[in-house]
């Protein structure tokens, strides 16, 4: 049986990463991302009638809805997974806290996702197909940076959505999971000079960037049916985060 994957963030770094090993093992990636790449349109050539692409800006939270769930994907087509992997970071120091810029960063990293997962969990149900969900959290959850306070806390917040969901949906062989992710070089951490990469990367056992393909995999792991008995737990691949 094919299996029907949802995956955010899709165009570049992590997630374009995601939809391969995805691909490659045999799902079908329905991918959202607010802008195509090269990279992506590659792919999307590359696995014509696998590959399925939707251009939404997902700080759009009130049409999300309509948008993804009514005119794109419906109830006619099972959703066996949810890989919430779309995320911008808005970094400061606490003194500096713009409320504007909170409210975006939280349309983006909290509210949609907790409005895609509930529009999934009723599509699983509709359609009685087990499902897995999987949010990317980040390692800063857990170990404090400077001016990371803000992205931290929309990541913990999906930590503590993701334990709670799978216990009140496990009964309907709904898992959901976090991988804490540690630092990676993708475009996020584009702002940060050599120096800054390096005192972070020295903060891990490996002492090295973390591997955007062994998340990429971990989420492959975590979908499959390989990882049945895994639920509301956070995995973190983070090279050994001190």
């Amino acid at each position: 049986m094919i299996k029907n994957i949802l995956v955010t963030g899709c165009s570049k770094g992590v997630g374009l990463s995601i939809c391969e090993v995805l691909l490659k093992n045999g799902y079908h990636v329905f991918g959202i991302s607010r802008s195509l790449t090269k990279e992506l349109e590659n792919l999307l050539n590359v696995y014509p009638n696998a590959m399925h692409y939707l251009q939404y800006d997902l700080a759009d939270t009130s049409n999300v809805q309509q948008a993804v769930f009514k005119n794109w994907m419906n109830n006619t087509l099972p959703i066996h997974g949810f890989v919430n992997n779309a995320a911008i970071a808005y970094d400061d120091i606490i003194t500096n806290l713009s409320l504007d810029k909170l409210r975006i960063m939280y349309d983006v990293n909290v509210f949609t996702p907790f409005m895609i997962t509930k529009y999934v969990l009723r599509n699983a149900i509709f359609n009685r197909v087990a499902c897995s969900i999987v949010h990317i959290s980040s390692i800063s959850v857990h170990t404090g940076y400077k001016g990371l306070s803000m992205y931290a806390a929309s990541k913990g917040a999906l930590e503590a959505f993701s334990k709670n969901t799978s216990r009140e949906w496990g009964e309907k062989q709904v898992r959901s999971n976090c991988i804490v992710a540690g630092f990676m070089d993708t475009e996020m951490s584009s702002t940060l000079d050599a120096d800054q990469k390096e005192r972070i990367y020295k903060r891990n056992s490996l002492k090295k960037p973390t591997n955007i393909l062994s998340v990429a995999n971990m989420v492959e792991y975590l979908i499959s049916e390989k990882a049945e008995s895994v639920t509301g737990q956070n995995i973190f691949v983070d090279s050994g985060t001190i």
